[in-house]
C-alpha cells in the first residue's frame, strides 16, 4: 500500500515522465483548498529533492497567493493505464516570476507557452507512493491548444491588464504578479 520516501528515486522520474497530467493541491489558513489539474508538458524535475512546473495565466492565480501565504503544496501524479499508481509529491513551494533574479535559470528547464505567468518551484519534503487500484483506466488523446491560442490572440498587453485588475486570491490573499513578459 502506501509507501513513503524521502526523495525522487530513478522510478519516480521514470512515472512522472510518462504522465500527461498532474493535479496540484495549496491552501492557506482561512482559504479554501484549491486543486486544479495541469498538463501542456509543464513539470519538470530539477533535482531528487526539487521539482518545477510552468504555469500559464488562467483563471485564478490562488496556487500563488497559497504558496506566499503557507508554502505548502501536494503535487499529485497518477497512472491511467498500467501499472496503477498514484505519487504524490509533499513540499513546500515558491512562484518564480520574469521579474525575479532566478528567472532565468529557472526558466531555461522549460518552452515557455505564450501566456506563461509564473513557475512554481517546489522543495520535497516527502513522496509517496499509493496502488491507485481505484484510478479508472483512461486513454490520453492530445493536449488542448485553447489557453496558448488564446493569449497568442490577446497579447501581453490584455494579460497585464487582467493581472492589475486581480491582485488578490478569490479569498482575498494577496498574489504577486509578473510585471515583464515571460
Amino acid at each position: 500500500m502506501a509507501e513513503f520516501f524521502p526523495a525522487l528515486l530513478p522510478a519516480h522520474r521514470e512515472f512522472v515522465a510518462k504522465q500527461p497530467v498532474f493535479f496540484v493541491a495549496t491552501a492557506a489558513e482561512g482559504t479554501r483548498v484549491n486543486l486544479s489539474p495541469k498538463g501542456m508538458d509543464s513539470f519538470r524535475v530539477l533535482d531528487d529533492r526539487t521539482v518545477a512546473y510552468l504555469d500559464v495565466a488562467g483563471s485564478g492565480n490562488e496556487t500563488n497567493a497559497h504558496l506566499l501565504a503557507d508554502g505548502r503544496i501536494t503535487i499529485m501524479f497518477c497512472a491511467f493505464d498500467n501499472p496503477a499508481l498514484i505519487f504524490r509529491i509533499y513540499g513546500h513551494g515558491r512562484p518564480v516570476l520574469p521579474q525575479d533574479a532566478d528567472w532565468g535559470i529557472t526558466a531555461s528547464h522549460f518552452t515557455l507557452l505564450p501566456g506563461t505567468r509564473q513557475i512554481f518551484v517546489v522543495a520535497i519534503d516527502e513522496v509517496q507512493t499509493s496502488c491507485g487500484w481505484g484510478v479508472p483506466y483512461m486513454a490520453f488523446e492530445r493536449e488542448r491548444d485553447t489557453l496558448s491560442k488564446y493569449h497568442e490572440k490577446h497579447g501581453d498587453p490584455a494579460r497585464f491588464a487582467k493581472y492589475a485588475a486581480r491582485t488578490t486570491s478569490i479569498d482575498g490573499l494577496p498574489v504577486r504578479n509578473p510585471t515583464v513578459p515571460a
